[in-house]
């Protein structure tokens, strides 16, 4: 798995929407449900409640967050 894969995966499903879990130190967790919103050169963003949010290619390829995508109802 490569940045360029993530982007082409992340691209295709703009507008989908995706829980995001993010690992952070200590053990502690942080759970985030949005809309994929955009693919940038170094970040993707979505939509959560009217807040937008960014995250880095990176840290999937690390695995310092998950992604899950849902089916759009």
């Amino acid at each position: 798995m490569n940045i360029d894969n993530i982007k082409e995966e992340l691209k295709k499903r703009i507008n989908q929407k995706i829980e995001i879990k993010v690992y952070g130190m200590r053990g502690k967790t942080s759970d985030y449900k949005g809309t994929i919103h955009g693919i940038y050169p170094n970040i993707f963003t979505i939509i959560e409640g009217g807040t937008e949010k960014s995250f880095t290619y990176r840290d999937i390829i690390t695995g310092d967050i998950k992604i899950k995508y849902m089916e759009n109802t």
